[in-house]
């Protein structure tokens, strides 16, 4: 057995040893030496420097497990140098998993009432490092006791020893709530921070307990005004400020007993508006005091006055170079922009220099600000700062900033033109990162403005000729020359200045898209319907667009060669019907006032095409019965809908119910004129103004469509909306994707998401769905169970 050698002596070799291997070398004899001499019961002398040594090896992170006997053995002793060394052990190498920790509640008991305060201070703090809820309930009269105790020393220690055992076993704290009264009398700082922590424990554990400790208001102004108005200290004052530790204690438990509380907010809002008006805001003790100031005054039932104070002292922070104030200013004011708007706007200037902020999580957090700024009053000159932003944000923020452009654009557009070229000018930008609804909710809107249609079509082809790179822009371009190319051709526009365009130059074009690398499948689709749309509306180079089209035959893209095929035969077969089939989209109907770019859902369009097929609103030229008929073949091996979205204009079949020769409606088997009964819908959630309406409709006789449709009736937008869904385990679930992840305030617009569930085995269904979303920057997530399904009666449903 080698000789231990002294605790510096061991570090020196540790530090020394140049590899990984001779350090465990070192370590591993050293261990074998503590252990020798831990079995030797004459050794007293050198067990403190023993268990010193074997605590700096735990340090290290390697096994000291074999020194936790050693620890309670130490514990007993009666020397204080040997408790020291045991207790900072037991604190290090016990947890209230271990069995060890069960043999020192004795000795802990009787420390505890021992006649030297340093001796009782070690019991103190071992107990709160890692008592059991076990020794908590034994040993808690003691500590109550201690409580009560004359010397300062003890009762600070007592105090957070009491904390923690609150913590672990919350019903002792009604034991502890009358000494934590009495000790706001104390004059001790120490003891009374410790009071205030114990008594915000305290309150937010039992709501009993709460409404008994807002009677201690008054004390705790008194006490804070002591500290406020008191002058030099020695003993307390850092940078200037008097004991912003405890400061800082008493707003948190201010803020906790004036919460939705008339009485005791108007008793404490003197004290807040003195503590921010005479905090020193150059030094970071005093933001930090100001910082729960300002929390404090807007969460109670402060006057309206003391709030814009806060917010005014939250738009100082906004000014200060340190990033971390910036971010915890803009962290609370996203909070309140909802209830103190006005407030907040005053600082709009201040809020939108932080977009060029150099730190990304600043800039983030202005940029979530800046879009809840945005207002009728101010839209053209916040989408001003938020597109030059735009276009040199990051790219991970490139995605949500484009998303909230096209939301506040909708909300807020002063008029169509403006809320088409804030669109336009989005896509040139940042084409790649917007969302997938953008095209259509684009398409749609342009469709809808007819007074801007010659306008729309001539700022595309000028953005087309200038970069294709942008996919929604050149599928939103490719579809407008398609559509209004007629328009484009005359070269006559008084919204914007004259271009002259020849049909040549508008084909090169198309061609360009549809031969160009950077074109994804979905554009060349809709670059080729767009070639075939202008057969009708030019007349020198219809031969040149059947060529075009008659060499997409072969394409090896499936999608484009079925278009194309499709089209060759419109042009051979077809002909005569060629300019009816290809003839503008139809204006298409809002279904809901809450349209909104990139958030709106798909099903309002497909809700009001049925019916017009219907009513016979879109009118087709009376065919021969035979014609109609080869006309359903052509198209029979596609799966398109008959009535597509306007994302595929051209492959729309317009329908005339009353023609002569053979009704379409007798074609598809005799469709019901009558529309059919909508699917009840229950309310399966409704929580802090977020609501999830739930709607079924049975497929078959084991497959079933639920339909889950939220709503936001706040306030405030929410952001990263998503729902998640669990069914038992023979039930087969697929959830498809969701119409957005955000919801505006107000229920201006709503997220659906259709859930297929396949219950072969007709066992009872159920469902549970977890909902999370972010709030004012604050993360939400809540689960709720759905036993039963309106309108499914049958068994197993």
């Amino acid at each position: 057995m080698s000789p231990s050698v002294p605790l510096q002596e061991m570090i020196r070799a540790i530090r020394s040893a140049r590899t990984q291997c001779e350090e465990r070398g070192v370590i591993q004899r050293e261990c074998a030496a503590i252990r020798a001499q831990f079995r030797q019961t004459d050794n007293n002398g050198g067990r403190s420097h023993n268990l010193a040594k074997l605590l700096y090896v735990h340090m290290l992170g390697y096994p000291a497990h074999f020194g936790q006997m050693e620890c309670v053995r130490m514990i007993a002793s009666p020397r204080y140098s040997e408790k020291r060394v045991g207790y900072l052990g037991a604190m290090m190498l016990l947890d209230e998993k271990q069995d060890a920790s069960l043999l020192i509640t004795n000795s802990i008991k009787n420390d505890l009432s021992h006649s030297n305060q340093y001796v009782q201070s070690l019991a103190l703090c071992t107990l709160a490092c890692m008592g059991s809820a076990e020794m908590c309930r034994d040993l808690a009269p003691e500590i109550d006791r201690l409580l009560r105790a004359s010397n300062s020393y003890i009762k600070k220690k007592a105090a957070l020893c009491a904390v923690h055992i609150v913590r672990k076993v919350q019903d002792l704290g009604e034991l502890f709530a009358p000494a934590a009264r009495s000790l706001l009398s104390e004059k001790n700082h120490g003891v009374l921070h410790g009071a205030v922590v114990l008594i915000t424990e305290l309150c937010e554990r039992n709501p009993e307990t709460l409404e008994r400790f807002r009677k201690t208001v008054p004390d705790l102004v008194q006490i804070m005004k002591g500290l406020v108005i008191s002058g030099y200290s020695p003993d307390h004052d850092v940078a200037g400020v008097s004991d912003p530790f405890l400061q800082v204690r008493i707003l948190r438990l201010l803020r906790i007993l004036g919460h939705n509380n008339e009485v005791a907010s108007d008793a404490m809002n003197d004290l807040l508006a003195q503590v921010a008006t005479n905090t020193d805001s150059t030094k970071t003790v005093g933001n930090a005091v100001l910082y729960e100031t300002v929390l404090t005054v807007l969460d109670i039932k402060s006057e309206s006055g003391l709030r814009v104070l806060a917010v005014n002292i939250l738009g100082r922070f906004l000014l200060n170079n340190d990033r971390n104030i910036r971010y915890i200013a803009m962290t609370s004011l996203q909070k309140i922009v909802g209830t103190d708007h006005n407030a907040v706007q005053r600082h709009r200037g201040t809020i939108v220099d932080c977009l060029k902020d150099q730190d990304a999580s600043v800039k983030r957090r202005a940029l979530e600000l800046s879009l809840a700024l945005v207002s009728a009053s101010n839209i053209r000159s916040m989408m001003k700062e938020l597109l030059i932003f735009l276009s040199s944000c990051p790219p991970e923020l490139r995605a949500h900033a484009a998303s909230g452009i096209f939301n506040a654009a909708e909300r807020y557009a002063p008029s169509q033109r403006w809320h088409i070229d804030t669109i336009l000018h989005v896509l040139t930008t940042a084409g790649g990162d917007v969302r997938d609804e953008t095209v259509p909710n684009l398409i749609q809107l342009i469709t809808n403005t007819s007074e801007l249609h010659c306008y729309t079509v001539h700022k595309l082809y000028r953005a087309l000729t200038t970069d294709i790179s942008q996919q929604p822009l050149v599928q939103v371009a490719c579809w407008c020359i398609g559509e209004y190319g007629d328009l484009l051709l005359r070269g006559e526009c008084q919204e914007t200045e004259p271009v002259q365009v020849t049909e040549d130059d508008v084909l090169d074009v198309l061609e360009t898209v549809l031969q160009s690398h950077m074109s994804s499948p979905a554009t060349r689709g809709f670059a080729l319907t767009a070639t075939m749309k202008l057969s009708t509306r030019i007349t020198d180079n219809v031969d040149r667009i059947r060529s075009i089209v008659s060499i997409y035959g072969s394409c090896i893209d499936v999608e484009l060669q079925q278009r194309a095929v499709e089209y060759n035969a419109l042009f051979k077969k077809y002909d005569h019907m060629r300019a009816a089939v290809l003839e503008r989209m139809p204006v298409i109907e809002k279904n809901s006032p809450g349209h909104t770019n990139g958030e709106a859902t798909g099903e309002n369009i497909k809700e009001v095409q049925p019916a017009k097929i219907i009513q016979g609103e879109v009118m087709l030229p009376q065919q021969p019965a035979n014609q109609v008929c080869d006309l359903l073949d052509l198209l029979s091996g596609s799966q398109e809908p008959l009535q597509p979205s306007p994302a595929e204009g051209s492959k729309a079949l317009p329908v005339n119910t009353t023609t002569t020769a053979g009704d379409l409606l007798d074609l598809l088997g005799g469709l019901e004129l009558t529309p059919p009964t909508p699917a009840p819908t229950l309310t399966v959630y409704e929580k802090d103004g977020v609501a999830l309406a739930l709607n079924c409709e049975r497929q078959s006789d084991s497959a079933l469509t639920v339909t889950l449709t939220a709503s936001n009736s706040t306030d405030s937008d929410i952001s990263s909306f998503t729902l998640q869904a669990a069914v038992p385990k023979s039930v087969q679930l697929h959830m498809k994707a969701p119409s957005g992840d955000s919801l505006p305030a107000r229920g201006a617009a709503k997220v659906t998401q259709m859930v297929v569930l396949n219950n072969p085995n007709k066992v009872n269904l159920k469902m549970r769905i977890r909902i999370s979303y972010t709030s004012q920057g604050s993360a939400v997530q809540d689960t709720v169970q759905i036993d039963s399904f309106p309108g499914i009666n049958a068994p197993g449903h």
